[in-house]
């Protein structure tokens, strides 16, 4: 498999985007001034992280990606000395991130690594349960810290208690720190996202691995089934919803909450009753914390929350109250799902010979269901809540900046980095201390108008789904089943690319997410705000998916992802719900149009297109 080298991509410019590299951090460039690091970026292998960044990341939003980038490296390298694997190192093109796992490739410091991983991440597992409550309370004390910060306005004349309190602290003083707090604390909450992580994705592997030792012909997503079934607090926003798409229909409001698209309508008409305030109040209780939830993955500043976007939970509430006067089931079939998980748990554990391998058997497999839950469970805490908090936050930083001129709307401040926002408050502060216009006046529209156009430029660019030189195995486990880079899904997404008439394509193939097989209209979403034109029993096909799409998953027959292994969000989820998934396609978002009858297949990873 041959794939292009990354210089030669980004030497490509787009036209009209030249000096496009000032908008991201310098260390995020591919380089040819330097010939070490030009020539280690063509020798290792760069994927899209289509799974985080299914479009090109405005400016300001890198913060996530730098948190990230530093916090898993740390934990990998530095603190728990995973054995084979280092960080991962990233790069930008066009906006799209590009990343590459760095591995630890001297068998020697490899094993030298083993004993300090076995001590460090034992400690956790043994512990796995008090310090995951520990982390609980770091996590919510960390929100709630967030939540209080203030982010001062700048007066003409500071209030007279300046004067007889002594405080000896301007307002300009406080809005400068407090920025700097507000970063700092999106930093720390990466570092405590990274603290169980890995850990938790590595005891699946470690009974992956060791299953498929025993059982070499296993497929992976059985090896999943054995972990499914178990709650999480990820799926409680939507068990809210449903709670109160029942509450609805007890109380005889039901046919107000469903009539109208707008919550503000439905609202002000439930607040004419007692019934009505009383279903409202109970809403009231729902929305702190759960719908802190995003409208997406959480990673953008436009991924709103629930509470930010009343129309997105409305559509839920409406979706289940229907169901419910159809007579119709709207809760998960965990029952069936744990039946199923028991028995393929039952039937291999019987095959196993040895009474040494069944009791290693049992331990990894206790050990993977303790540690899962966190791995959905994280994504509520820091991708939802914290994130969802954290960018109301900045743009009562970018309420500043526009009251001063520097730029012209609010949601212009996401074309600009977190270094750049902090000099532009320097020059705003100082400029209003001094009494004279800041320079970023003349400066900051002009350079947001060009970037805005850059931006536009970039969501036209088909970013290559990988470059650089490809190994000859691709072994580090979270990059499989995670993001469900394997050389099989390299060589599939290649074919793809090298079709030269997209339209003539009938087959795709990608990880078997969860098992099953049906037929059925596709309907492609890109993003949440597109769930609600799902037609019940379509197959939903997306870039990627995320926890507030849970009651789209009431409507559809199958998922169908461009991105995701065996483990991420969409694979989970159907596995939960029972329905077919196919992750990591690659290309379907661009290959599939809605209405197109499709064949998933979720037990081999196919997919048929009907032209």
């Amino acid at each position: 498999m041959k794939f292009p080298v990354p210089h030669d991509v980004k030497a490509k410019t787009i036209p009209g985007t030249e000096g496009w590299e000032r908008m991201y951090p310098y260390q995020y460039q591919f380089v040819t001034d330097d010939p070490v690091r030009n020539q280690y970026e063509k020798e290792m292998f760069w994927f899209y992280d289509g799974l985080h960044y299914p479009e090109p990341l405005y400016p300001f939003d890198t913060i996530w990606d730098e948190a990230w980038y530093l916090a898993l490296s740390q934990y990998n390298n530095r603190i728990f000395m995973v054995p084979p694997v280092r960080g991962v190192d990233h790069r930008i093109i066009n906006g799209y991130v590009y990343i590459s796992p760095v591995p630890v490739k001297d068998p020697e410091e490899i094993g030298s690594r083993v004993p300090h991983f076995m001590e460090r991440a034992g400690h956790y597992y043994k512990n796995w349960d008090d310090l995951e409550a520990k982390w609980k309370v770091k996590m919510e004390a960390t929100i709630r810290e967030l939540e209080k910060l203030e982010i001062p306005r700048l007066a003409d004349m500071e209030d007279i208690s300046v004067v007889t309190g002594a405080l000896g602290e301007s307002k300009g003083y406080h809005l400068l720190k407090n920025y700097d707090d507000l970063i700092n604390l999106g930093i720390k909450c990466w570092q405590y996202h990274f603290e169980f992580l890995n850990l938790g994705y590595a005891a699946y592997v470690f009974f992956l691995d060791f299953v498929q030792k025993l059982f070499p012909s296993i497929p992976a997503q059985r090896v999943t089934q054995m972990i499914s079934g178990i709650d999480v607090i990820m799926y409680q926003p939507d068990e809210e919803l449903k709670k109160l798409a029942h509450l609805a229909v007890e109380l005889h409001v039901d046919e107000i909450v469903n009539s109208s698209p707008e919550w503000t309508v439905v609202e002000a008409a439930l607040k004419n009753s007692p019934r009505g305030t009383q279903w409202l109040t109970s809403l009231s209780l729902s929305r702190e914390p759960w719908f802190n939830v995003s409208t997406g993955t959480g990673w953008f500043h436009h991924d709103r929350s629930w509470n930010d976007a009343m129309n997105i939970p409305l559509t839920g509430i409406q979706t289940y109250v229907q169901k419910i006067r159809k007579g119709e089931s709207i809760e998960r079939p965990m029952e069936q799902v744990r039946a199923e998980r028991d028995r393929i748990t039952a039937e291999y554990r019987g095959l196993i010979e040895k009474d040494e391998d069944r009791k290693q058997f049992d331990e990894l497999l206790g050990c993977a269901k303790t540690v899962f839950p966190y791995v959905e469970n994280h994504l509520f805490y820091v991708e939802h809540w914290f994130h969802s908090v954290f960018w109301n936050k900045m743009r009562e930083v970018a309420a500043v900046m526009k009251e001063h001129g520097v730029i012209a709307d609010v949601e212009d401040v996401w074309l600009m980095r977190r270094d750049e926002i902090k000099q532009a408050l320097w020059d705003i502060v100082t400029a209003w201390a001094t009494g004279v216009t800041p320079r970023g006046t003349q400066t900051w529209p002009k350079e947001v108008e060009w970037r805005k156009g850059v931006m536009a430029k970039f969501k036209e660019w088909n970013a290559p789904p990988a470059i650089g030189t490809a190994p000859e195995v691709i072994q580090e486990p979270f990059t499989i089943v995670l993001w469900g880079v394997t050389n099989k899904s390299l060589a599939d997404w290649a074919a793809v690319q090298e079709v030269k008439d997209p339209d003539s394509i009938t087959e795709l193939k990608g990880f078997a997410g969860s098992p099953g097989v049906i037929e059925g209209r596709a309907r492609v979403c890109r993003t949440v705000g597109e769930v609600g034109q799902l037609q019940q029993g379509e197959i939903l096909v997306a870039p990627t998916t995320s926890p507030s799409w849970a009651p789209a998953f009431a409507k559809i027959g199958a998922c169908v992802t461009d991105v995701g292994g065996v483990m991420s969000h969409a694979a989970i989820v159907c596995r939960e719900y029972g329905m077919p998934a196919v992750v990591g396609t690659g290309h379907a978002t661009k290959i599939i149009k809605t209405g197109m009858l499709l064949r998933v297949d979720g037990s081999t990873g196919a997919i048929t297109i009907a032209r």
